[in-house]
């Protein structure tokens, strides 16, 4: 009896190592990212996600963008950055809108041709498209191509900013924009898209891009 009991701790001794040698030899599982159930109208198609950003809301809602649809995130610059004194900046636009002045860019687009859809971000300055806006759109042709605006605002709205993309972009299919409230900067309200707003402005930005077609989750 006593060598039974030997002989069956040994069995089960030696099962034991069999499991934790094969569990040993397997490769580790990493955790993968969920594919993305990208809308007919991304399906095979290349992103560019163009963004003009002051307070960084803007930036804020195109990095939601970018998690939901991917594709390539560029941040708009100038050769000579506005001034930092909000009033300064305000007077600098209204002259450029006056004159139609084009700012020079710093960033430069490679292979512009290369991408399908092109998100375009900017805030509301003077109820208008920003200049520097108008510099990219003038600079590189966007005909053929999926235009997708966004917006963020002092709570004034859009302006005649989504008609002014729809005129320099004649030949491209515009869709429906989004817009939410930023920050306030004239009051001293910067950086607002965090906590509540944050994730109310994800779940806005996620029924939007299903809205229009380009996710279906």
């Amino acid at each position: 009896m006593k060598r039974l009991r030997i002989y069956g701790i040994q069995v089960i001794t030696l099962l034991l190592m069999i499991t934790s040698c094969s569990r040993a030899g397997e490769p580790t599982k990493v955790k993968e990212e969920l594919p993305i159930d990208k809308g007919d109208l991304l399906k095979n198609k290349k992103v560019l996600i163009v963004y003009l950003s002051r307070t960084k809301n803007t930036k804020a809602v195109a990095e939601i963008i970018h998690k939901k649809v991917r594709g390539s995130l560029v941040a708009l610059e100038l050769v000579t950055p506005y001034p930092e004194h909000y009033q300064r900046t305000v007077d600098q636009v209204a002259a450029e809108n006056a004159k139609g002045y084009l700012p020079q860019l710093k960033t430069r687009i490679d292979s512009i041709e290369k991408y399908d859809v092109v998100f375009i971000g900017f805030p509301t300055w003077g109820m208008q498209l920003p200049p520097p806006m108008k510099s990219f759109m003038n600079k590189y042709d966007l005909s053929g191509k999926i235009v997708v605006p966004f917006n963020t605002n002092a709570g004034y709205g859009v302006g005649s900013s989504f008609e002014t993309i729809k005129e320099l972009c004649a030949n491209s299919k515009v869709l429906e924009g989004f817009s939410t409230k930023g920050g306030v900067e004239r009051d001293g309200i910067l950086f607002v898209m965090e906590n509540e707003k944050e994730t109310q402005v994800q779940l806005e930005i996620q029924n939007w891009l299903k809205k229009i077609g380009l996710i279906n989750l």
